[in-house]
């Protein structure tokens, strides 16, 4: 007797102990077809038995990671070939989603790739290919060193073949059109037309016919099948009148050709897939850019001094490298020796370009100016800053925004619509059309078939999401993916972290007073502050750096207050007025002034005592940046309400709100207080915006509807954040959801557009306006109209790189 059960082998992360495994027991339990289980620690796996009608792998994955745990999986883009329509990605994806061990399946019709998660030792990219290429496509699932290059090279070789066979084509279709509208009474008129119109359809627009047989064996139907049962059809109409013309004229009716309407469609068609492709191509430009960035070569220096020419791929980490002026910096690295400016504006979008010296950081792609660096290789290949951006990029252009679901329903559900309509057309006019009903309603049935398009459904979204994500990397905005794009056009309430964000993040010490100052009291707190990773605790240890050292015990960072720590056996504490009162330590009289002063001028207070008294008072300063004041009035210009939080005494964080034009703002808030706070304005119906630094804030950053990284360097929180503002710029942010909008409301018009088309279109092809005035639409203008459909839907998307 035949069984569906199957046993199949899960790797775990993150599975440690007894307790874990049980946990994950329980995901197991909860997951429809699991017949049993059991989970091997040792190998960090989960063997299982499941009915495999019943089981699905996408459920077991979210069921163990609601609970905090994970199934090894692995994530890759794939170049897709053979794609004509929106129909066609939504038959490729859902090919892909059944394949064995994959968990997700994503294809974007706009740049032609599909994104597949799934569990390694279960699916295999090569069981991806023979599965896609059984419905008529290709999934390029071959990796080399000069992948994108090769990809390139194949769709320029792809527009030039399609450009050539539309040129080919309409030299062919030109005689026909003017023998079928002007000359058709001329002798042997639908002869000649017969003999030019065979090849422009079998030969020029053959992938039309062969795609079509294609998804016809696997019982489906694209755009392929409408324009193939259109032209095909026609022709085949065109071909028995013009054999048969006494039939026609025996019963008192003219025997109508329409070898021009075909040729036109198809030659209409080709045409619009050429402008569609190179309109494609220009949505794509700002990845391209970034990728141009990359240098193909780089000067190494040998061990003995002498430099060497070698391909980026062989640098590896710790060589020497050398930029000469106007040269590109090859990987990440640090400045060993020489001066130079750094132009870094096509990562950060800054127009400035940056000084370096001796131990500074460079970037891969940004352009040395005038000097000569020599910098060691920190970073090489896809660790690099340059190439984590172009990755994320790609990611977020290939991702589907929420309202894509919609409309990718509609696309997989047509095109047999659309030949269910032009067939009730065809009967509709047989039985009421008269005596032409018959070659009324096969006009119509053409007509219908020709104008009906889901190309312009299927690109509506995805080429305003890819000009939108890379017009945003080309002003130095990561976004992480459509959805957070998406998402971010609705917030109206904008929460501002201070140090870091709306000041510069690198406070310094402006003034100090010490009860009794020694060397071996500035020993102990320069000692304690090393060992502390808050950006204050920095700002001490520079001011006090060269000074000799002690040893520190029983560190303890304790969150939102300071630190303490043992020196000699006694305690010491370093941190702010609720660390010295949560541990009863009294502030003298002496201190009261120096308080009051530096507390009007908004300088945070760090107090240094040990369990009995305080011993010193630091005033340290953040300067606010120049672009703060300027980026919350565009906030408040947008209707954005602007909060800001800090962990801050109440005079620091009044003066900084003051000064900025933030009328709410909290002090002294702990972590958990900023989530917390999120959450209060969530429950309030507000959509929240976190910006933060993604470390600190990360709870909060998590909780908000949208989060904003502020990040320079390597260091940026990519993977915290639904955006990553690289220059910490806060200008970046109201531009960022200025970009949302924008982008939106492209996507929203291009949908409109889309669906008006079809809605209006096809009724008047299937003749709903022949009784009323005799108009019925020729097929000619209906290819042109269906055609012109895409090409202006990704125009309307190329109009968001233009835009302010």
């Amino acid at each position: 007797m035949e069984t569906n059960n199957k046993i199949l082998t899960i790797p775990l992360e993150d599975v440690h102990s007894e307790h874990c495994a049980l946990i994950v027991d329980d995901a197991l339990n909860k997951t429809d077809g699991v017949l049993s289980h059991k989970v091997e620690l040792n190998n960090q796996l989960a063997k299982i038995e499941v009915d495999s009608k019943q089981f699905k792998l996408g459920q077991l994955t979210k069921n163990i990671r609601d609970l905090g745990y994970n199934v090894t999986t692995v994530k890759k883009s794939y170049p897709v070939e053979g794609m004509t329509c929106a129909s066609c990605a939504v038959s490729v994806e859902s090919i892909l989603s059944f394949e064995e061990g994959v968990i997700s399946s994503a294809v974007n019709y706009a740049n032609a790739t599909a994104t597949v998660e799934y569990v390694p030792g279960l699916g295999h990219p090569e069981n991806f290919k023979k599965a896609i290429q059984s419905i008529g496509y290709d999934l390029i699932i071959a990796e080399s060193e000069n992948q994108e290059d090769e990809i390139q090279e194949r769709q320029n070789e792809h527009y030039l073949q399609l450009k050539k066979r539309t040129i080919a084509a309409a030299l062919f279709t030109l005689p026909v059109f003017l023998i079928g509208m002007f000359f058709m009474n001329m002798p042997f008129a639908n002869e000649i037309m017969w003999v030019l119109a065979t090849p422009v359809l079998f030969w020029f627009g053959k992938n039309f016919f062969i795609n079509a047989w294609k998804q016809a064996k696997h019982r489906k139907a694209n755009m392929d099948t409408l324009v193939a049962l259109s032209t095909g059809i026609a022709y085949v109409f065109s071909v028995f009148n013009t054999l048969n013309q006494e039939f026609w004229h025996s019963r008192g009716l003219h025997a109508h050709v329409y070898f021009e309407a075909a040729t036109v469609v198809i030659t209409f068609i080709l045409l619009g897939k050429v402008l569609e492709e190179r309109a494609k191509g220009n949505t794509a430009s700002a990845i391209k850019k970034l990728m141009g960035l990359q240098p193909k070569t780089v000067t190494r220096l040998t061990k003995e001094g002498q430099q060497e020419e070698v391909k980026i791929s062989a640098v590896t980490l710790g060589d020497v490298l050398l930029a000469k002026p106007g040269e590109k910096i090859a990987v990440d690295g640090k400045v060993i020796s020489g001066s130079s400016f750094v132009d870094e504006s096509m990562i950060s979008g800054e127009p400035v370009a940056v000084s370096k010296n001796a131990g500074d950081e460079v970037f891969a792609g940004t352009i040395n100016q005038k000097g000569s660096l020599q910098y060691s290789a920190e970073k090489v290949g896809s660790e690099t800053l340059l190439s984590q951006i172009i990755q994320m990029v790609q990611n977020a252009q290939g991702s589907k925004a929420p309202v894509q679901k919609l409309v990718d329903k509609i696309a997989g559900i047509f095109v047999p619509i659309v030949l269910l309509i032009s067939i009730v057309t065809l009967i509709v006019w047989i039985i009421f059309g008269g005596e032409n009903g018959l070659t009324h309603g096969l006009l119509a049935m053409v007509t219908v078939l020709v104008i009906a398009c889901p190309c312009a459904l299927g690109l509506a979204t995805p080429t305003a999401i890819m000009v939108g994500v890379g017009k945003g990397a080309e002003k130095g905005i990561l976004i992480k993916d459509a959805e957070s794009l998406e998402r971010a056009q609705k917030v109206d309430t904008v929460i501002f972290d201070k140090t870091g964000t709306i000041t510069e993040g690198k406070p310094s010490v402006a003034a100090s007073l010490w009860k009794e100052e020694n060397a071996f009291l500035t020993a102990v707190l320069f000692a304690i502050e090393k060992q502390s990773e808050h950006p204050l605790a920095e700002a001490v240890v520079a001011n006090y750096s060269g000074i000799s050292t002690v040893t520190v015990s029983d560190f303890e960072s304790i969150t939102g207050f300071g630190v303490k720590a043992k020196v000699e056996g006694k305690t010491y504490f370093v941190g702010n007025k609720r660390l010295l009162d949560s541990h009863q330590v009294a502030i003298d009289n002496y201190f009261t002034n120096f308080i009051a002063n530096h507390s009007q001028l908004a300088h945070t207070l760090l107090y240094f005592s040990d369990s009995e008294q305080v011993l010193a008072i630091l005033a340290v300063a953040d300067k606010i940046k120049e672009t703060s004041i300027e980026a919350v009035r565009q906030l408040k210009e947008q209707g954005i309400e602007v909060i800001m939080l800090t962990g801050d005494n109440e005079q620091t964080a009044a003066s900084v709100a003051k000064t900025v034009g933030v009328s709410r703002y909290k002090a002294g808030v702990l972590p958990e207080d900023k989530l917390s706070f999120v959450k209060a304005l969530q429950s309030e119906g507000k959509t929240v915006a976190m910006v933060g630094d993604g470390v600190n804030d990360s709870a909060a950053l998590a909780q908000a509807n949208v989060s904003i990284a502020m990040g320079k360097g390597s260091d940026i929180a990519m993977d915290v954040a639904h955006m990553t503002i690289i220059s910490s710029d806060l200008l970046k942010v109201s531009q960022a959801i200025l970009l949302s909008r924008q982008t939106v409301a492209t996507i929203k018009q291009n949908l409109f557009w889309a669906f008006i088309y079809n809605i209006i279109g096809i009724p008047i092809a299937a003749g709903v306006l022949y009784p009323i005035n005799g108009f019925l639409l020729n097929p000619m203008i209906a290819g042109a109209a269906m055609a012109m459909s895409s090409v202006s839907v990704v125009s309307n998307s190329l109009r968001l790189k233009f835009r302010k």
